[in-house]
């Protein structure tokens, strides 16, 4: 029996024709992670929606329902014209009985991107830890592809600090399939040493979904364009080679209150030509 029916799932034919009209014209699509604004969520979440809408957002990652079953956020989605561009999920949420109920969750958000945003201790504590998660992931993958589904996995600084002589970034990427999404968090790499740049050129097509977060050695409140990435290189090796079908703002810089850092950031971008 189908989890859920194929005309829930769907984007619908104004969304759909959106997509392609945006990649069309060569711009994708712009969203924010919800964590950047968790305290407003918690809050008011719709209110908080309907001001990501208004500042020019497409869509919305989630981190987080706060208390909301699929079809409220759904409605809230579509209520202010956003699309869900990835839920950022535990990796229990993807293992055993837990996995078709995180399926039917996010058909009904219309979200194709199970990114997990991190991993407990033991799935990456050695060089064999990572083969063995890179495994689990593969097979994870495979799971959800007839769901038109794809799992992901999102770094911190961590995955770029040297372990047994490789860089475990590298020991995942280069031993699980290539249906797992590569979210690479531009700010977190460079944080751990790592070029996201170079990683996005590669592991070619593997860079679904990107975090959009800026990086700086001396200004700790950096806002997106205020700091030391080179975006126009980055944002060329997404658009060339890295198969990217959403940007996605990570603001943490606690530069502005409210929603003025993710409004400001969005901005920043769009003078970029985004």
């Amino acid at each position: 029996m189908p989890l859920i029916s194929r005309r829930t799932f769907t984007l619908g034919a104004s969304g759909l024709a959106a997509i392609s009209r945006l990649h069309a014209r060569g711009k994708i699509p712009i969203g924010v992670q919800l964590y950047s604004v968790r305290k407003l969520c918690a809050e008011d979440l719709p209110g908080t929606l309907a001001g990501l809408a208004k500042a020019g957002y497409q869509g919305v990652e989630f981190a987080g329902y706060h208390g909301r079953t699929a079809k409220e956020l759904r409605k809230l989605l579509d209520d202010n014209g956003l699309r869900c561009c990835g839920t950022h999920t535990g990796l229990n949420t993807l293992l055993g009985d837990e996995l078709p109920r995180t399926i039917e969750f996010n058909q009904i958000l219309g979200n194709p991107y199970l990114v997990v945003p991190s991993l407990p201790e033991r799935y990456r504590s050695s060089r064999q830890a990572w083969l063995d998660t890179a495994k689990l992931f593969a097979e994870l993958a495979e799971k959800v592809r007839p769901h038109k589904m794809r799992v992901g996995y999102h770094n911190h600084a961590v995955e770029f600090k040297p372990m047994e002589g490789e860089i475990p970034w590298d020991i995942f990427f280069q031993n699980t399939s290539r249906d797992v999404i590569m979210q690479i968090d531009t700010g977190n790499c460079l944080s751990g040493g790592g070029d996201p740049i170079a990683y996005v050129r590669k592991y070619p097509g593997r860079a679904v979904t990107v975090h959009i977060k800026e990086y700086s050695a001396t200004k700790r409140d950096a806002i997106i364009g205020e700091g030391d990435i080179n975006w126009k290189e980055f944002f060329a090796a997404c658009e060339s080679v890295g198969g990217t079908e959403w940007y996605i703002v990570e603001e943490e810089s606690g530069a502005y209150p409210g929603l003025q850092a993710v409004t400001r950031s969005l901005q920043n971008l769009h003078k970029m030509g985004k």
